[in-house]
């Protein structure tokens, strides 16, 4: 084929092996996901399995499994059975992994046993963006003008108010996290896939929401302190 860009001879030997590392730039946030996952005390999180057994047959570490959640999470692959195929053919995941190939069954049971010490990674997480500088507090101007209006119930937070619905959106994750995780333990189906696509999107929705009234709880914060004198 003249004149078009020729592939590459799939059989074609090279005089020296290329390095996985160079088809990682130096920007790729999997490398990020690397560093963050290498830094963190696993021990100090309760992570299951960070002291190998004297006997038996070699685990994988929790790092190299929770690298590999946080790169489903930041890339909507939840499925575990959709991991363990990355894992096998995504350059990216085999740089993070080191070419180790968990089957999706250890990737199930390692989200179902360390249920808590994932939302502490979450909270860690969020604190290192804020160390980071990338939730710094924004300026928001504020008229001191007054108008009677008619506000919809729906729409008037109060901090408790707004307390108690974050309150119920974590329930609701919590829910259909147990949901996704009993259809990931079940046998591949149309079906199936079809429930796993609408929790995702339930999930996606409800973490909207959620970060709607954590910027709500602050204008009422700014509201308040405004009024002080």
């Amino acid at each position: 084929m003249r004149r078009f860009v020729e592939e590459a001879d799939r059989g074609q030997w090279t005089l020296l092996p290329e390095c996985l590392d160079d088809f990682i730039d130096e920007s790729n946030p999997v490398r990020v996901i690397d560093v963050f996952g290498g830094a963190l005390d696993l021990a100090e999180m309760s992570f299951e399995g960070v002291k190998p057994a004297a006997t038996g047959r070699p685990s994988y570490h929790p790092s190299v499994l929770l690298k590999l959640y946080i790169y489903g999470y930041l890339n909507r692959v939840q499925s575990s059975r959709r991991l363990e195929r990355e894992a096998g053919r995504n350059v990216e995941v085999m740089w993070l992994l080191g070419r180790l190939t968990p089957d999706h069954k250890t990737i199930a049971n390692f989200r179902k046993d360390n249920g808590l010490a994932l939302r502490k990674v979450c909270a860690r997480f969020v604190e290192l963006c804020r160390e980071m500088g990338f939730l710094s507090t924004a300026s928001v101007a504020i008229d001191g003008s007054k108008f009677k209006a008619v506000n919809n119930r729906d729409r008037n937070f109060t901090k408790a108010k707004v307390q108690r619905r974050r309150a119920q959106l974590e329930e609701s994750v919590v829910r259909y996290l147990s949901q996704l995780d009993t259809a990931d333990r079940q046998e591949p189906s149309e079906a199936l896939a079809a429930k796993v696509t609408r929790l995702t999107e339930k999930l996606t929705k409800l973490k909207e929401e959620m970060g709607s009234l954590r910027f709500t709880r602050s204008r009422c914060w700014i509201r308040r302190t405004s009024k002080s004198p």
